[in-house]
C-alpha cells in the first residue's frame, strides 16, 4: 500500500511513536476501568429486613441484656433454604416459639411474613455504599440494577455508530479529545447523582465517549506503525488494560464509597487533556480524505521528531501524489455506510465480524461483570487478572507473530471455552484452584479483545475503517448488553448460564477460520484494496493448484 512507503521515510517506530502510544495507553488504563467500574460501584452487598426490635437502637440497646442478636434475628427474619436470613421477606409478628424449638415439627403453622416494608440493613464489610444501597435495588427492584447496566451498554452502542461516523468526517484527534472531555464532565457529575433517574442518564452519556476513545486511541496507534510493529501495539493495548484492572481493584479496595470511587476514576481525565493538543493526527487519514497538504505537514513533523534529517526534501507534494495516486481518486468520492455492503469480499467481511464479535462478548462479558456470582474476592480477582495479563499479553503478540491471527483467535477462543466449564466443575472447597481458573479466563478473555481487534483493523479499509468499527461495534455490545440475561437462567440450574458462555466461545473459535488471514500483511487503504487483496490471494492459490498439477 502506498502508504507504508512514506511511514518508512519518517519512521515507523521511533520517539514519535513511542512517546504517542505511551499517553494513549495511560489514557486506555485509565478510561477501560469505567467500562468495569460497576464492579464495585453497584456490587449488590449481603442485606436483610429493617426489623424495629434488632435495627432500633432504643429497642435494640434495652433488649441487648436478655437476648442476643442472633435470637432477635431468628424471631425477626424468615430462614431460606440455606438456612441463612431471607433477604427479602421479615415475620409479620415476632415468632417467640422459634427460640425454644430444637427440631422442624410438620404440626407448626407456617408464620406469616411480608416485604421489607421499612426498607434493608445492608453489611458494610466490604463496601461501606454502593448504587444498590443508595437507593435500595434490591429484591423487587433489583431489576433495576440491570436496567442501569443496560442503559449504559445502549450508551456504548449508540458511541460506536456516532464515533465511527465522526471519526471519519472529523478526525481521529478531535473525537478522542472531545470524547476525554465528555467522559471526564459526566463520570464526575455522576457521583453528585440526586437520583437514580439521573444517574442512568449520566452513565448512558458517560457510556456514549468510552468505546469512542478506546478505538481512536487505537487508530492513532495502528496508523502510524508498520504492519510488524502492530502485533506489538495489540499487547501494548492489552497491558494497558491489565494495568487498567489492576488501577480499578487497587482504587475499589482504597475507596469503598462508590462515591468516592467514581470522583477517584473520572477528575484524573481532566488531566489527560492536556497532552492532547501535543498529538499528531493519522496522516493515513489526512491523505485518505483528500487533505495531502496537512498529511505532508504532519509527515514532515513526524519525521523531525524521528530524527531523520532533510526530511523536506523527500517529502514533497509530488512524492504524496504519485505514491497515494489510486486513493486520491478514491477520496473524491465520499464512502457511506452503504459502501460496507456493496462489494462482496468487504461485505462478507462484515457480516463474518459483526456475527463474531457479537457471541465473543456474550461469553467475554458473561465473566467479566459476573466475578461477583463466583463466589471469589473481586478485589483479588480483578487485581490478579490485571497483572497476570500483562506477562500474557506480551506471550500472546509473540504467538500472534508466530501462528497468525485465524489460528491464535481459535486457541484462545477454545481455551476460555474450556476454563469456563472447568471452573464450574470444580468444588467451591477447591478455592486456591478456583481462583487460578478464574483469574486465567479473565486474562484470557482480555487478550481476545484486544487480537480481535487487531485483526478486525487489518481487515478494514482505513477510508471508512472507522465507520466499520463502529458497525461492528454495534453488534459487539448488543453481545454485552444480552450477557447478563444470561444470568436468569441460574433459576433452572446455577451452571447453565456458565456452559452457554463456554459452548459459545468454542464455537467463536471454530468459526474465526472463515476469516481471512492478514499477518505482516500492510493496511488496506481503500475499499479496491480489500477486494484486490482477495482476488489476488484467490489467483496465487489458484495457480499454486495448477502448478502442482503440471510441475512441466
Amino acid at each position: 500500500m502506498a502508504f507504508q512507503d512514506l511511514l518508512d521515510l519518517v519512521g515507523s517506530m521511533g520517539r514519535f511513536q513511542i512517546f504517542q502510544m505511551t499517553f494513549l495507553l495511560i489514557c486506555n488504563a485509565m478510561v477501560i476501568s469505567h467500562f468495569l467500574l460497576e464492579n464495585f460501584t453497584a456490587a449488590i452487598p449481603g442485606h436483610r429486613c429493617w426489623v424495629h426490635i434488632l435495627d432500633n437502637a432504643t429497642v435494640s440497646n434495652n433488649s441487648s441484656g436478655i437476648l442476643s442478636q442472633h435470637d432477635l434475628l431468628r424471631i425477626s427474619i424468615p430462614l431460606d433454604s440455606n438456612l441463612k436470613p431471607e433477604q427479602c421477606h421479615r415475620f409479620i409478628q415476632l415468632q417467640w416459639h422459634l427460640l425454644h424449638l430444637n427440631g422442624t415439627f410438620s404440626n407448626v403453622k407456617e408464620p406469616e411474613t411480608e416485604a421489607c416494608v421499612d426498607g434493608w440493613v445492608y453489611d458494610q464489610s466490604t463496601f461501606l455504599s454502593t448504587t444498590v444501597t443508595e437507593w435500595d435495588l434490591v429484591c423487587g427492584s433489583q431489576v433495576l440494577d440491570s436496567v442501569a447496566k443496560f442503559i449504559y451498554m445502549i450508551g456504548n452502542t449508540v458511541g460506536n455508530l456516532l464515533s465511527g461516523y465522526l471519526s471519519d468526517r472529523f478526525g481521529r484527534k478531535l473525537i478522542l479529545t472531545c470524547s476525554l472531555l465528555q467522559l471526564a464532565i459526566t463520570g464526575t457529575f455522576t457521583a453528585f447523582a440526586p437520583n437514580f433517574f439521573l444517574y442512568c442518564l449520566l452513565r448512558f452519556l458517560l457510556g456514549l465517549c468510552v468505546f469512542p476513545i478506546v478505538t481512536n486511541s487505537t487508530f492513532l496507534m495502528i496508523e502510524w506503525t508498520s504492519p510488524k510493529f502492530q502485533s506489538l501495539v495489540t499487547a501494548l493495548v492489552s497491558c494497558s488494560n491489565g494495568l487498567g484492572n489492576m488501577v480499578l481493584a487497587g482504587m475499589a479496595f482504597a475507596f469503598r464509597n462508590w462515591h468516592h470511587l467514581q470522583l477517584a476514576m473520572s477528575v484524573p481525565v481532566f488531566f489527560f487533556l492536556i497532552p492532547t493538543r501535543w498529538l499528531s493526527e493519522s496522516a493515513r487519514w489526512l491523505i485518505v480524505t483528500n487533505k495531502p497538504q496537512k498529511g505532508l505537514k504532519v509527515l514532515r513533523k513526524v519525521a523531525s521528531k524521528n530524527g531523520i534529517k532533510n526530511s523536506e526534501d523527500g517529502l514533497t507534494m509530488e512524492m504524496i501524489e504519485i505514491t497515494s495516486r489510486s486513493w486520491m481518486e478514491t477520496a473524491q468520492t465520499k464512502p457511506s455506510l452503504r459502501d460496507l455492503f456493496q462489494t462482496p469480499t468487504l461485505r462478507k467481511h462484515m457480516f463474518l465480524l459483526c456475527i463474531l464479535r457479537f457471541a465473543a462478548m456474550i461469553s467475554i462479558m458473561g465473566l467479566s461483570i459476573h466475578l461477583q456470582h463466583l463466589k471469589g474476592n473481586t478485589f483479588l480477582l480483578r487485581f490478579l487478572s490485571g497483572a497476570v495479563s500483562i506477562p500474557a499479553s506480551v506471550g500472546g503478540m509473540f504467538l500472534l507473530n508466530r501462528i497468525g491471527r485465524r489460528i491464535h483467535a481459535l486457541f484462545l477462543h477454545l481455551l476460555f471455552g474450556i476454563f469456563l466449564l472447568t471452573i464450574i466443575s470444580i468444588p467451591q472447597e477447591m478455592q486456591t484452584l478456583h481462583v487460578v481458573l478464574t483469574t486465567l479466563a479473565t486474562v484470557n478473555g482480555a487478550i481476545i479483545s484486544s487480537s480481535n481487534n487487531l485483526h478486525t483493523n487489518e481487515l478494514l479499509p482505513t477510508v471508512i475503517r472507522a465507520r466499520a468499527i463502529g458497525t461492528i461495534g454495534i453488534a459487539t455490545n448488543m453481545g454485552a448488553a444480552l450477557s447478563p440475561l444470561f444470568m436468569i437462567l441460574k433459576i433452572y440450574s446455577s451452571s447453565l448460564p456458565w456452559i452457554i458462555y463456554g459452548v459459545l466461545s468454542i464455537l467463536v473459535g471454530l468459526c474465526s477460520l472463515l476469516l481471512p488471514e492478514t499477518k505482516n500483511q500492510p493496511l488496506p487503504d481503500s475499499i479496491q484494496d480489500v477486494e484486490n487483496k482477495w482476488k489476488g490471494s484467490r489467483q496465487a492459490k489458484e495457480e499454486g493448484a495448477i502448478i502442482k498439477v503440471t510441475p512441466f
